[in-house]
């Protein structure tokens, strides 16, 4: 760790756990770490998204929990008055410094942060990457300032990827027949091995956020609380209550389980936009 105190603020981890271990190796690693930091969250429909929830940016203070090499302020860009990366991988916070972070080496689950300093909070593809999802939205929640925002997207809504009986059949055989002809889905068993191990609420069916949680943690902190489930595949029209449509292979799979793929419930992911009432 000598390097890490020369180079970052490193804060105090009380308990470095298996799944913070698989972050850190995987966002980290010199190849996959910068594989996903140019093909993650970097289509036009999620920059749309991104800028409508969270408005301009320009001179606030931003904190980014889980920033990993720095999507999503590589994708949005702007002029923050400080954007601080928070992450518990040495390595992509070496990447995220690159495009003008402040990193700090720590783990969300024990913000080293006063309370109610920020004024935009976000975390992205992240609460589900973490031991304790509620745990890790109250301590993000806890560094906004009245009047500003915390914004969650791209956790997988536990409702939507709850397979079951032909379902669950359907999608193992599907992963089977990536691997066996390599199709363009195909990742190499040491990489998606590695992916795997950090998605902590998203290895098999059951797991996810649900919408409860999100009301659960932050109402009683004083925020309004709106939440947008959504399929990925749409921009700004998220904030208008559309959600999209997943693809065939999910839906047919959910139909084999038991879900509606039109409903709300189906819908793959949650953007959460929760403002500090003043």
């Amino acid at each position: 760790m000598n390097g890490v105190e020369e180079t970052f603020v490193c804060a105090c981890i009380p308990m470095f756990t298996k799944g913070m271990q698989a972050n850190s190796y995987f966002f980290g690693h010199q190849k996959w770490g910068k594989e996903y930091f140019e093909n993650s969250h970097r289509s036009e429909t999620f920059k749309a998204r991104w800028r409508a929830a969270l408005g301009n940016w320009d001179n606030k203070i931003v904190a980014d929990i889980g920033c990993g090499p720095g999507n999503i302020y590589a994708s949005l860009g702007g002029s923050p008055k400080i954007i601080i990366g928070v992450d518990i991988s040495h390595g992509a916070l070496e990447m995220a410094r690159n495009i003008g972070y402040t990193p700090i080496l720590a783990d969300a689950h024990h913000l080293p942060f006063r309370d109610k300093f920020a004024d935009v909070v976000v975390a992205n593809a992240t609460v589900h990457h973490c031991d304790d999802m509620a745990r890790i939205l109250a301590e993000a929640a806890r560094i906004v300032r009245p009047g500003g925002l915390l914004v969650t997207d791209l956790d997988p809504q536990l409702s939507a990827w709850n397979f079951k009986g032909y379902g669950l059949v359907l999608r193992d055989i599907r992963f089977f027949f990536y691997r066996l002809f390599r199709s363009k889905y195909y990742i190499p068993l040491d990489e998606r091995n590695a992916r795997w191990k950090t998605e902590i609420h998203n290895q098999r069916p059951g797991d996810g956020i649900t919408p409860e949680l999100y009301y659960q943690v932050l109402e009683p902190l004083g925020f309004k609380v709106k939440l947008y489930p959504h399929n990925r595949d749409l921009g700004s029209e998220v904030l208008e209550g559309k959600h999209g449509q997943s693809p065939w292979r999910l839906r047919l799979a959910q139909r084999l389980s038991g879900m509606n793929p039109v409903e709300t419930s189906a819908a793959q992911s949650i953007m959460c936009i929760a403002k500090r009432i003043g």
